[in-house]
């Protein structure tokens, strides 16, 4: 079995909650490891894993939102000579000519200060390789972390994504596009601690298996951020064939999104989810004007959330590029909320006019209607 010693940032700064952010994210990292980890345990500040597979479990919590860093780590007994002796044994073999020792001591009551450790196991590295110290840029680092019942000694940190654990903050509504902006704005929901539903609206005229299948790989990259996904598949061809009869072009787009919006609380509704989710960025497209987003947002019936508001499309590319949706977005998609609107669609829409649309369209049985044919997919 290998240990792994895993850090969290944001949590260490909770109050007298800490505990209970503790612990969602060691379920979390339970979960997400299965049966590659033997034991996972919370000790002293940090959470400890002891696992059969190092590169597995990597791959599994440089995903989990929560975690700062972890390190593959040797446990030693809180002894300095003894410590030492395992620093000397880490490094045997190691192919180096500067170093430096980096010690933290939580337990207090350990005879010997940071700095004294640093400079105790730093002398005996010397004496032992005859290698130097150095303290801006060593070709190797050691760490040292002093606790109260045993010490762990690593060489290497891993960085996470940071945030909070996923579930700490409730269940969202996410309405996921085919696009690269709603699995971004997914993704740094999750890392705010929330568990994201997913909800898809296509029309089954211009739907393809490859579609579909775009759809859901998008959903399975994002399902390894929380542990498994819901996705809501939303037929959206009715309520569309009612409104291309109805609305003038230009309105097409607010009324699409509208509907969706409604659609959306109905869902939220079923799955007790405290927010809705969308990839919205002010002013990056017609239906993205304040304008249309107030129309648009005052259907909600729980708060919209929309983390890109403030981003440009490339700070927005470079983070899917991250978490890997990227080149799935850019795949060819058929967007049903392009679906016959005007070249330029409205960017003021009059709320009197948006009224008198929705007065001619029975907008509650559309959605009973979507509702009713809409599948629900676990992965």
């Amino acid at each position: 079995m290998q240990l792994v010693i895993i850090h969290y940032g944001e949590i260490g700064i909770k109050g007298k909650n800490r505990e209970f952010f503790e612990r969602k994210l060691m379920e979390n990292i339970k979960k997400g490891l299965g049966n590659n980890a033997k034991k996972v345990y919370r000790r002293y500040g940090r959470i400890v894993a002891e696992v059969k597979d190092f590169q597995k479990s990597k791959m599994i919590l440089e995903k989990t939102p929560g975690i700062e860093y972890f390190s593959p780590a040797k446990r030693v007994e809180n002894d300095i000579e003894k410590i030492k002796e395992k620093v000397v044994k880490i490094l045997n073999g190691k192919d180096f000519e500067t170093f430096k020792i980096e010690s933290k001591r939580s337990y207090k009551k350990f005879p010997l200060t940071s700095l004294e450790i640093n400079k105790s196991v730093g002398a005996y590295v010397v004496h032992k390789f005859g290698k130097k110290v150095s303290m801006k840029s060593p070709d190797i680092r050691v760490f040292i972390e002093i606790c109260e019942k045993e010490s762990f000694v690593y060489t290497e940190k891993f960085y996470g994504i940071g945030g909070l654990p996923v579930t700490t903050g409730g269940k969202v509504i996410c309405l996921l596009s085919g696009g690269i902006d709603s699995p971004v704005a997914s993704f740094l929901i999750m890392k705010r601690g929330c568990k994201v539903i997913f909800v898809h609206f296509f029309n089954k005229t211009l739907h393809s298996s490859a579609v579909r299948k775009k759809i859901e790989n998008i959903v399975k990259i994002l399902s390894a951020y929380q542990n498994g996904a819901k996705l809501y598949m939303v037929d959206f061809s009715i309520v569309q064939n009612e409104i291309i009869k109805t609305v003038s072009s230009s309105y097409r787009m607010v009324m699409y999104r509208r509907i969706m919006t409604r659609i959306a609380n109905e869902i939220a509704k079923r799955e007790n989810a405290k927010a809705l989710v969308t990839g919205d960025s002010i002013g990056q497209v017609a239906s993205q004007t304040l304008d249309n987003l107030k129309i648009i947002y005052e259907v909600a019936k729980v708060p919209v959330l929309a983390p890109l508001s403030g981003m440009d499309k490339k700070e927005v590319i470079e983070i899917a590029k991250k978490i890997g949706t990227y080149n799935i977005s850019i795949q060819p998609y058929p967007d049903c909320c392009s679906l016959m609107i005007a070249k330029h669609p409205v960017t003021k829409p009059d709320p009197k006019l948006i009224n008198k649309f929705e007065s001619e369209i029975d907008v509650e049985k559309l959605i009973n209607q979507s509702l009713k044919k809409t599948e629900i997919l676990e992965m």
